[in-house]
């Protein structure tokens, strides 16, 4: 049985990805070290959540004795030393399910890590991510429904699930050994590119150095890209409801966002933020976090919202959009071209 299990639950947009992709492309070295990073690779964690999260509480199917969580669990039962998670999707979890995974280790002291970044950042982040996830929730709308006291639309509902901070280290506190809840915070702009891997290091118990860093990280896409999307995420869903196409997840939002738009070599229009709401909401959640005294790996003061510099969607000139649409349709085609498909039709 693992001595430690630490479970790195999020939150979104806090530099996960990039923790995730060192972890596993360090996998080997870390292993060396006494630190297991399960599962062959990354995605048979998320697979692991998402079945930890469909079956086995109240009112669900019960949890398949041997599911991928489950061989998740039997692979950190059988490590002698330390057990790393990391996904996202553990944040929101409530105290119930909080339990059910600590009685999961009977024997393996349960931490969590929460990585966390100011609002600021996040609101436009959180925006930008919806978007490549069919959303059709405009940035004005989005933005608007966030400082809601009752009545929160779905995506609002979505991202405060997600990015309310000390609720989220207040739940995991609670449900673990006390210390057993470490927050890292995000380094601002401009800090070393190491930073954030040096804090998580340190609160997860690893000798930082000797670890690669080179590692695919979670671009973002500009605001020109974002309109074009948000334009096509409307086109599949006309009434904002009803499921996308099943093609959506693989070639929208990997193949056509992440892969392609996320690297035009005309971009560098960002979307901007500055609002006394968040710079509002982000002094209380400071001082809620505060409150709890929680073990900081960082500065709680880097979650003070400072002004994101960039334009407002209404600045963008269509053409800029049309631009954006003319290299998604190179992306597009030239992928389609590689897959063989286009040659299979030429013959046709």
């Amino acid at each position: 049985m693992a001595q430690r299990v630490v479970l790195h639950v999020g939150t979104m947009k806090s530099g996960t990805s990039f923790l995730q992709n060192v972890l596993g492309e360090n996998k080997a070295e870390l292993a060396e070290r006494g630190v297991l990073f399960p599962g062959r690779r990354w995605r048979r964690q998320v697979r692991a959540v998402k079945e930890l999260i469909a079956f086995g509480g109240p009112g669900q199917p019960p949890m398949p004795s041997d599911g991928i969580w489950q061989q998740l669990v039997d692979e950190i039962r059988a490590w002698p030393g330390t057990a790393v998670v990391s996904m996202e999707y553990l944040a929101p979890r409530d105290e119930r399910q909080i339990q059910r995974i600590r009685k999961t280790f009977p024997e393996s002291r349960v931490e969590a890590v929460v990585t966390c970044r100011d609002l600021a950042r996040n609101v436009p982040a959180m925006w930008l991510e919806s978007v490549q996830n069919g959303g059709v929730v405009g940035w004005t709308d989005y933005v608007a429904a966030l400082g809601a006291r009752k009545d929160l639309t779905p995506s609002a509902t979505r991202f405060w699930r997600h990015q309310d901070v000390p609720a989220i280290a207040g739940r995991w506190a609670k449900g673990l050994d006390r210390g057993a809840l470490s927050l890292v915070t995000v380094p601002p702009a401009g800090a070393p590119g190491d930073l954030l891997w040096r804090r998580f290091a340190e609160a997860v118990g690893i000798d930082p150095q000797g670890i690669a860093l080179d590692v695919r990280s979670n671009p973002s896409i500009d605001l020109p890209s974002a309109l074009l999307l948000l334009e096509l995420n409307r086109r599949f869903r006309p009434s904002g409801k009803g499921e996308l196409p099943a093609f959506y997840d693989r070639l929208v939002k990997h193949q056509l966002a992440k892969r392609g738009l996320s690297l035009r070599s005309g971009g560098g229009q960002r979307l901007g933020y500055d609002d006394p709401w968040a710079r509002t909401k982000g002094e209380e959640q400071v001082a809620r976090l505060r409150k709890g005294k929680h073990r900081v790996v960082g500065d709680l003061d880097e979650l003070r919202p400072r002004a994101v510099p960039g334009l407002q969607p209404a600045d963008v000139p269509t053409e800029e959009v049309l631009a954006a649409a003319l290299d998604g349709l190179q992306v597009a085609l030239t992928k389609w071209s590689t897959a063989g498909r286009g040659a299979g039709e030429e013959q046709a």
